[in-house]
This record gives C-alpha cells, structure tokens and sequence, in this order.
C-alpha cells in the first residue's frame, strides 16, 4: 500500500485539536467540582475581577466606541438614499444589544484576558511553581483555574452592558452632528424596537464567553512546555483559540436563544 506523508500532519493537528478539546472539558469538570466540594478563594477571586475586569475596561470601551461611531456613519448614510434615515436608531440599539456588544467584547477582551492567563500560568508552570503547589498538598485548579473562572464569568456581562451603552451614544451622537438626527428621537425609536428579550440574548450569552476565555486561557497555561519559548506559543495558542472558541459558540449561542 502507497503512504501518503501529506496526511500525516493533518492527522496530528487533528489529534491536538481533539486532545485540547478534551483537555478544556476536563478542566470544566474539575474547576466545578472544586468550586461545589472545597471552599472559594475568595480573595484571589476578587483580585482576578479586578485583574481581568477593571483593566479591561478601557479596551472594552474603546472598541465599543468607534464601532458604534462606524456604524452609525454608515446606516445613516446608507438610509438616508432611500428615506429611512429616521430608523438608523432601531437598527443600531437592536444591532449592538442582540450581537455587537457581546460579542465584539468577548473577542476583544478574550484575547488581552486569555493571553494574559496562559503566559501567567505557563509561566509558574516551567517554573515548576505549580508542582509546587501539589507538593504542598493543595490543588492547583482551586486556586488558579477557579478565582480565573469565576471572575471572567462575572465581569464580562458587565463589560458587555457597558459596551452597549458606549456604542450607542456613540453612534448617536455622531449621527446628529453629522446627519442632523435628533438625540432624544435616536434614543425614543431605538427603545422602542429593542425589548427585554433582546437585551438578554445579548447578555445571557457573555457568561458563557467568560468561561471558555477562562477555560481556554488556564488550559494553554498549564499544559505549555518547552521554557520561554513555550510560553510564548501557549499565549499565541490561547488567543487564536479563545477568539475561534469564541466566534462558535456566538453561533451556536444565538441559534438557541433565538429559538427560545
């Protein structure tokens, strides 16, 4: 029989890609069987939210900004050839509730937190603190993966929440200094088409998000080898992952909540 080397590391990829999944679910179980069975770091949990969340808030803000400084440039002008212009509001509160704010938050502060959390992690783990963890009796995912899952679980629907409401004033106001669109009737029109639901099928999904950048970004950490250097592929391995990670469950996320 003929071989074919060229389907050998496709194979192996394929592998890896499995054995990550693995690993990730893995440590899903263990983190919610230390978060139920032991007592919660509490202090290290709130050292997280304002590590992973409060320090996200300037990236946060600033992407929902000028996102929403684009879109409203570009829905007014694209309405107004067709006499719409009165319904960009709607368009961009229901745009920004129901997708761009959680989703659009969850990439951006997905990679700056999940980058962060692999190299911290990789880190202590080639400096063989974490096996130093075990030597001394305690366990590793208590202590590091759960105060990290807790945190981004928590803080990311109040970025998300938070983006909202930067985006929107955004686009309003540059819709009324460049297109003439009154303030209030930008913010009257565009409550009166987004409901409740919306709104929480934009925000129910973020802690799902937080906990596969937590997830992704722990996992990477601790399995990097191979000293610096493999720290770095871990952060470059927990970023690409966390943002694709990310893209697929909003898929799969929207589809559900949509159905409901």
């Amino acid at each position: 029989m003929i071989s074919h080397p060229w389907r050998v590391p496709g194979v192996a990829r394929l592998e890896r890609f499995f054995g990550h999944v693995g690993g990730v679910t893995q440590l899903l179980g263990r983190a919610l069987r230390a978060l139920l069975t032991r007592r919660l770091e509490l202090r290290e949990t709130l050292r997280q939210i304002e590590q992973l969340g409060v320090r996200s808030v300037g990236i946060a803000m600033a992407t929902a900004i000028f996102t929403g400084v684009v879109m409203g440039i570009q829905f007014a002008f694209s309405l107004e050839k067709f006499g719409a212009k009165d319904s960009v509001g709607r368009i961009v509160l229901l745009s920004f509730a129901r997708e761009l704010a959680p989703s659009l938050t969850a990439l951006v502060v997905g990679a700056r937190v999940g980058a962060g959390i692999a190299a911290e992690l990789g880190s202590m783990r080639v400096t063989e603190q974490i096996d130093a963890i075990r030597a001394l009796g305690a366990d590793p995912v208590r202590k590091l993966v759960v105060p990290r899952l807790l945190a981004c679980v928590f803080v990311l629907p109040m970025l998300s929440a938070f983006a909202f409401v930067c985006g929107t004033a955004a686009a309003m106001l540059v819709c009324n200094v460049t297109f003439g669109v009154p303030m209030p009737f930008f913010v009257s029109s565009g409550l009166d088409s987004v409901t409740v639901r919306d709104f929480a099928s934009g925000i129910g999904k973020t802690p799902f998000f937080g906990a596969i950048i937590a997830l992704v970004g722990c996992h990477f950490g601790l399995v990097t080898e191979g000293g610096t250097e493999g720290v770095g592929r871990a952060t470059t391995s927990a970023v690409v992952s966390v943002c694709i990670a990310v893209l697929v469950a909003d898929a799969l996320l929207t589809q559900i909540f949509l159905s409901l």
